[in-house]
């Protein structure tokens, strides 16, 4: 396992260039093997999740899922706002910032980037409440490649770009997160759903959020600095596939048509809240099938 930890090491050198000392010895971050361990845990529960819980009763998990959000809710707002306080401290520049360049504000903004790698983690329990519940038609493509990407991505950019340019997208994605996970929390309280009207921004917001992460990453192409165009690039190619099927999904779930093809079929509710916002419930096809539709529970 050393032997292949180490030349991993190597190969990730030679590709992507020496790793940031910054972040040495911090929890995960040193070897890629634990992340990947977790990503692939995660996709067999996925896989056999729904197997184990094909002829079991469904968990409400009310309370937990109360808890659940609301500890989204406050890490989510938590990090926004260390975020937004570390630009203004550091004075980043939003057409370019690399990441040597702003002192302790480069610190603060690490530390709270980090956070948010360590989020993805726990926000795999959003499949694992969907299993339980047995809400497997939310269980699609798009959410599970938007999970597992995620906390991948983010082990890489902690370990070669931990600020800089890094933190736009992360910024944005945390201020949608308090509105998203603030909105499961309350839809987890039946009382509270019909109050509930802005699922559907929500979704806007997202795709906002991604189009602007392209305009700002792009921005750094066009008057480069001392950020690495590489991880530019990629940020760009992985925003575009997001706006594809966030597109896809926001068109399926919102247009006339598709709303009433799917009213029946989709009363269930997302992470225990009415149905889904964060790709969760689309267009694409369930990844567990097998499952026959069943009357929703109402917890």
């Amino acid at each position: 396992m050393e032997h292949f930890d180490a030349s991993l090491s190597t190969y990730f050198k030679a590709f992507l260039g020496p790793r940031d000392t910054r972040v040495k010895g911090w929890f995960l971050l040193d070897n890629y093997i634990p992340t990947f361990v977790c990503s692939v845990i995660y996709l067999l529960i996925v896989w056999l999740g729904p197997k184990y819980m094909k002829n079991r009763q469904p968990f409400s998990c009310r309370g937990i899922l109360q808890l659940y959000n609301l500890g989204l809710t406050l890490l989510s707002l938590y990090m926004f706002y260390e975020l937004v306080t570390g630009v203004w401290e550091g004075k980043y520049n939003f057409f370019c910032q690399g990441t040597r360049s702003a002192g302790e504000s480069d610190m603060k903004i690490i530390r709270v980037l980090w956070w948010y790698y360590f989020s993805k983690l726990i926000e795999f329990m959003d499949t694992f409440f969907f299993i339980l519940r047995k809400n497997n038609h939310q269980i699609t493509v798009l959410h599970v490649y938007h999970h597992a990407t995620m906390l991948n991505i983010w082990w890489f950019v902690m370990n070669w770009v931990p600020c800089g340019h890094s933190y736009f997208g992360a910024t944005l994605n945390s201020f949608i997160h308090v509105l998203m996970y603030s909105y499961y929390g309350l839809s987890s309280i039946p009382s509270m759903r019909p109050y509930l009207w802005w699922k559907k921004y929500i979704t806007q917001g997202q795709l906002v959020q991604f189009v602007l992460t392209i305009i700002q990453t792009s921005c750094g192409v066009f008057w480069p600095c001392s950020f690495p165009l590489g991880w530019l690039f990629f940020q760009i190619g992985y925003m575009i596939s997001l706006i594809a099927l966030f597109t896809n999904f926001y068109i399926q779930t919102y247009n006339k048509k598709g709303a009433s093809r799917r009213k029946e079929h989709l009363k269930g509710h997302q992470n225990g809240s009415v149905t889904a916002v964060n790709g969760h419930t689309n267009s694409f096809p369930s990844l567990e099938n097998s499952v026959k539709p069943r009357k929703q529970r109402k917890d």
